[in-house]
């Protein structure tokens, strides 16, 4: 293994009903925790979204309303889910803009937290785009020389995102092999939330990165307009924002 971890890395993949972090929820999970000895265990779950699933995402997953019919609801599987990747970083294959604030939804809406501040963030799409942009089948023909099959189901889909990210490791001299350095690549930009909508300016502090106080930062606004938070905490935003701009709001005040 071209990776070196000092923790737990859990490469995990998502089918999902749709591409709305808010709205759209989870219909199939798969889990693959690799020890920093390089063991290895792995999880699936197919899961009842509670809603239908639309016939363009089932044209996608292969997963339709019939497959999911008995299947346990998230909030039943989410105690598994957190007790698996508890004390582990997270990876993925375009991990950091859909399948880690989804999860992030899913399990606030389940009644768990989710912290960043102790994760690590390993997105090997972001990676391969740096090098070779292409997509997830692309990447593992590139850097395993195999063809994926049983592309967009979760459990191929995670299996290939793992060889890829050890591949690149292994590919390319420039590429740290610990997960501090891959996190820090993994990025495009860097947000305080996991949707896109709080950035950070140069000194490091949280601004707004949409509407009508795009680029000013959220202490000033919220001091300068304190029915903004308001209007946020009722309107169609993740939980997970809301969450970050309530700590942002609550550090304010002392």
């Amino acid at each position: 293994m071209n990776l070196k971890l000092q923790k737990p890395l859990c490469i995990f993949d998502l089918e999902t009903t749709g591409t709305n972090v808010g709205k759209d929820r989870i219909v199939e999970i798969c889990i693959l925790k690799i020890n920093p000895d390089a063991s290895r265990e792995s999880k699936t779950w197919l899961v009842n979204p509670e809603m239908p699933i639309p016939a363009e995402s089932s044209a996608i997953h292969g997963i339709s309303d019939e497959d999911v019919t008995g299947a346990p609801i998230f909030k039943e599987i989410a105690p598994k889910i957190v007790e698996m990747i508890a004390g582990a970083d997270l990876g993925g294959f375009n991990s950091n803009r859909f399948d880690v604030p989804l999860l992030a939804e899913e399990l606030l809406r389940a009644g768990f937290d989710f912290d960043l501040s102790k994760i690590r963030l390993v997105d090997a799409q972001t990676i391969y785009h740096k090098k070779e942009p292409r997509n997830l089948s692309a990447a593992y023909r590139f850097y395993c020389g195999k063809d994926l099959e049983n592309a967009h189901s979760a459990e191929a889909d995670v299996l290939a995102t793992f060889e890829v990210l050890d591949a690149q490791v292994g590919h390319y001299e420039d590429i740290p092999n610990e997960i501090t350095g891959l996190s820090e690549i993994s990025y495009h930009n860097k947000f305080a939330d996991l949707a896109g909508f709080i950035g950070y300016d140069a000194e490091g502090d949280e601004t707004f990165h949409f509407g009508k106080y795009k680029g000013k930062k959220v202490t000033e606004v919220f001091r300068k307009d304190p029915g903004y938070y308001g209007w946020i905490q009722n309107a169609d935003f993740p939980l997970y924002t809301k969450k970050i701009l309530t700590g942002i709001q609550l550090k304010s005040r002392f």
